[in-house]
């Protein structure tokens, strides 16, 4: 049987904690941020975090 692969553009946009989270960056800080209020933008600029279903989906992409 063939080794599993990794799904490349998953695995770009989201990290793997040490303790098995998952991490990504918030979309929508790209462009066209003259229209976006200040509070809006501050908060784009954290990250989440992933949880339950959606989690365990991911990790299957990434092949953990």
């Amino acid at each position: 049987m063939p080794k599993k692969k990794t799904k490349k553009a998953a695995a770009k946009r989201i990290k793997l904690t040490s303790t098995g989270k998952l991490v990504y960056m918030k979309g929508g800080r790209g462009h066209l941020l003259s229209s976006k209020s200040r509070k809006r933008k501050r908060h784009l600029r954290a990250g989440g975090v992933l949880d339950g279903v959606e989690s365990k989906r991911m990790k299957s992409l990434l092949t953990v």
